[in-house]
């Protein structure tokens, strides 16, 4: 048996429009959306009730696709830390390579992104920077310079 392909990455949100306009701007796709709920889905993730709302975003080269879940049922929970640091275990973040990441950070910034630190240069090869969007999430943006 042969690992075929990873899918997607799911994240779980408070806001799906806000997050779909967020993931948007960076420039992904809305590939569809879908009310999931039903006795497949509470054996699937092993909750009782479940009932979502997910988009499905794509980037534009087709290959790297998100999963956004808002649970309306049972309702999200978090940990307790709104914003945790970047060392937290867990999923750490998602990166995404751009083309110009002052403009990207400019677009993202009107939709709330936060700088965690500041765009740094890594040798002669990339410009890259962590920010913080839409319930948390942590992005990576990287900019080939050489």
């Amino acid at each position: 048996m042969t690992l075929q392909r990873m899918d997607n990455v799911g994240i779980v949100v408070e806001d799906l429009d806000a997050a779909v306009a967020f993931f948007t701007e960076l420039g992904m796709q809305v590939e569809g959306t879908a009310q999931i709920e039903g006795l497949f889905a509470d054996q699937a993730v092993g909750l009782d009730g479940v009932r979502s709302t997910i988009a499905m975003m794509r980037t534009p080269d087709g290959h790297g696709k998100l999963e956004l879940a808002q649970y309306h049922r049972p309702a999200a929970i978090g940990d307790g830390t709104r914003n945790p640091p970047p060392n937290t275990l867990g999923m750490h973040r998602v990166m995404f390579a751009v083309d110009d990441i002052d403009d990207t950070i400019r677009r993202l910034r009107a939709h709330g992104a936060e700088l965690l630190g500041e765009v740094a240069q890594y040798k002669d090869i990339y410009r890259l920077c962590y920010l913080r969007g839409p319930s948390g999430i942590i992005l990576a943006l990287a900019e080939q310079t050489g």
